[in-house]
């Protein structure tokens, strides 16, 4: 069973340069600092290690960047751990941002106020972060394309770790959903101790020299830089856009005379096959045929509305299409890792980091929070948070 969270997840990120998504969480927050001129009360330590091996403190920069939950606007975090709401104005960096912490001169007492976002951590280079004015007139964070050749920053070693922080408690993970480029942990301290998102020694040689050689998803790979997910590697022409139609097709056949029985929170639901749609009972929203890019993506076909019925739903079928579940389970959601990615037609991207990382957790795909795979931990009464960068 799985409860969907609204989190700044990698699904909205699908354009080829992405707007930060607004309003992340529902929740209330107290007084922040970017109104009171103090700082935020709700304000949690973190701290960021630096195991790299390959790059000194001066050498890497911290972007700490979101939605004010206060303001339910985008802002960014100086030093102090002060949120402050962004401007056009502070595009000043040859048309870009500087919104960069150096990580050597990041204050022991770093904190992070209530806000919903990302910190974004590069080594050896600046990102490209600009700030747009979004549908409604106001303005708006313009994220890097880590996938997107030749956009500012694509040549630096980056990644991120995804965060809610409100009254509620810090929610966070690390995230593979739209590329990979640097191994992180994180370890939340609080009620109780959590730790995720390390890797294996020799993890990230082994997720890059794997893919390499995989003759669907080598493509993906870009040197020692990065690899982007095969969803993004749809738009630039490195994956295969019917690479899961005989999966897809074989699933359509299977539960025309199967039921699909799904259990959620909500209940449980059964589903059959008819025509281009499989349809539940209870109230569920027919899910159409999915492409390889709905797959992918966890979406399209397979979006999940924040509904509590068809949402919980199709965020089941999802992460069972993208770990090749569906044809020897007709119940979902499963949790056996072992019988995960087994199929010819599987997401393999996804696979290889649960391989390699120490508690085979990992944000593969937007859904792979199903059935507790993803790399993310939660606390409702946190006292600190720490990320690390890890040998490689």
């Amino acid at each position: 069973m799985i409860d969907r969270r609204l989190f700044l997840g990698g699904t909205a990120l699908a354009a080829g340069v992405p707007l930060l998504g607004a309003g992340c969480s529902t929740h209330s927050a107290q007084p922040a600092s970017a109104s009171t001129g103090t700082r935020n009360s709700g304000a949690l330590p973190v701290s960021v290690a630096n195991n790299s091996g390959r790059f000194s403190d001066e050498e890497i920069l911290l972007y700490i960047v979101g939605t004010d939950l206060t303001t339910d606007s985008h802002c960014w975090v100086d030093p102090t751990g002060t949120p402050h709401p962004v401007s056009e104005d502070d595009n000043t960096d040859d048309g870009y941002t500087d919104y960069s912490i150096p990580l050597d001169s990041l204050p022991e007492d770093m904190t992070l106020p209530f806000m919903s976002g990302r910190i974004y951590i590069a080594l050896g280079g600046k990102l490209g972060i600009r700030i747009v004015t979004d549908g409604n007139g106001n303005p708006a964070l313009q994220l890097p394309s880590g996938w997107v050749e030749g956009e500012p920053g694509f040549d630096v070693l980056h990644d991120s770790v995804e965060f809610t922080h409100n009254e509620d408690g810090m929610f966070c993970n690390t995230s593979m959903v739209d590329q990979f480029s640097v191994p992180i942990g994180i370890e939340l301290t609080g009620q109780e101790d959590h730790a995720t998102g390390f890797f294996v020694p020799g993890g990230r040689d082994a997720v890059f020299e794997t893919l390499a050689a995989d003759p669907d998803f080598g493509d993906l790979v870009f040197d020692d830089l990065r690899v982007i997910a095969p969803g993004h590697g749809l738009g630039a022409g490195r994956f295969d856009p019917a690479y899961y139609d005989p999966y897809v097709d074989r699933v359509w056949s299977h539960y025309a005379d199967t039921d699909l029985v799904v259990t959620t929170n909500a209940g449980t639901f059964t589903g059959r096959v008819e025509g281009d749609e499989l349809l539940f009972d209870g109230g569920v929203e027919p899910i159409p045929r999915p492409s390889t890019s709905d797959v992918l993506f966890c979406d399209g076909a397979l979006a999940a509305p924040n509904d509590g019925i068809t949402g919980p739903v199709a965020a089941i079928v999802g992460a069972a299409f993208n770990r090749s579940t569906l044809l020897n389970h007709s119940a979902q959601p499963t949790n056996d890792p072992d019988g995960f990615y087994l199929d010819e037609v599987t997401n393999r991207y996804a696979a290889v980091f649960h391989e390699h990382t120490e508690d085979g957790k990992a944000y593969g795909f937007a859904f792979d929070d199903v059935a507790g795979f993803a790399s993310y931990v939660q606390d409702h009464g946190p006292s600190a948070f720490a990320i690390t960068l890890t040998s490689f």
